[in-house]
């Protein structure tokens, strides 16, 4: 079942890279903070290097200033993940965080199987917002669509 609006966000362990392979569980990315996070199917795939990401990094210091922490998750490994924030420009503070085995994304409700196209088990494109580990909101595209997870359109709404 897809995760809904008072949900709250479940108990996982995804990867990132900073100093070194970091695992991090879900309580302490959301616990005590306000956080968007946005999942794409796939790191280095075009809707997702050429406008998602890229809107997020565009809109990042807005988010900031609404004290809002952003994390950008894919089931990819964290080295693929770390590659995708430098190849980018992920600015200081945008986590870029690896599910590599889906634990995360399929505990949401929020993977797609898309061996059809060679990609084998990926997330569904969306964007969620949460305080404090409680999922306020969520945004979730229709397949082959990108329009509500955008972080324009987060903007928008954290704003009405």
């Amino acid at each position: 079942m897809t995760i809904q609006r008072g949900d709250r966000v479940p108990e996982a362990t995804v990867t990132r890279i900073r100093q070194g392979v970091e695992k991090i569980d879900t309580p302490t990315l959301f616990q005590a903070h306000k956080v968007v996070m946005f999942g794409v199917p796939g790191a280095f795939t075009p809707t997702c290097s050429e406008r998602h990401l890229p809107g997020y990094i565009e809109h990042f210091a807005e988010f900031r200033k609404r004290g809002i922490e952003v994390y950008c998750i894919s089931v990819n490994d964290a080295f693929v993940m770390k590659a995708w924030g430098d190849a980018v420009g992920v600015p200081e503070g945008l986590q870029m965080l690896a599910d590599g085995s889906g634990d995360l994304t399929k505990a949401l409700g929020l993977d797609i199987d898309l061996s059809g196209n060679g990609m084998g088990l990926r997330s569904r494109r969306y964007a969620l917002y949460a305080e404090d580990g409680v999922v306020e909101a969520l945004w979730l595209e229709a397949p082959g669509e990108f329009k509500v997870s955008s972080a324009e359109h987060v903007l928008a709404q954290l704003s009405s």
